[in-house]
């Protein structure tokens, strides 16, 4: 298995965004400093549970969703 090196272009939340190639949804998170306890994702149009964040790899040409939980009343 070889170790992507560099950076990919991605669509997050509609904008164009350069990011580590090799990241995985909870690898995404963190490189944007995002509390992934407040979060979804969806990656390419699909939303992607929060028990497969690891397994999901970001790939160049991604579109990412996140939305923010917000609490109210």
């Amino acid at each position: 298995m070889s170790i992507e090196t560099g950076t990919i272009q991605i669509a997050l939340n509609g904008e164009a965004r350069e990011v580590p190639a090799g990241l995985t949804v909870t690898g995404l998170l963190q490189y944007l400093e995002i509390d992934g306890a407040k979060v979804a994702v969806e990656l390419n149009r699909e939303i992607v549970r929060k028990p497969d964040w690891g397994a999901c790899e970001v790939g160049a040409g991604a579109q990412v969703e996140v939305v923010w939980f917000v609490g109210g009343g």
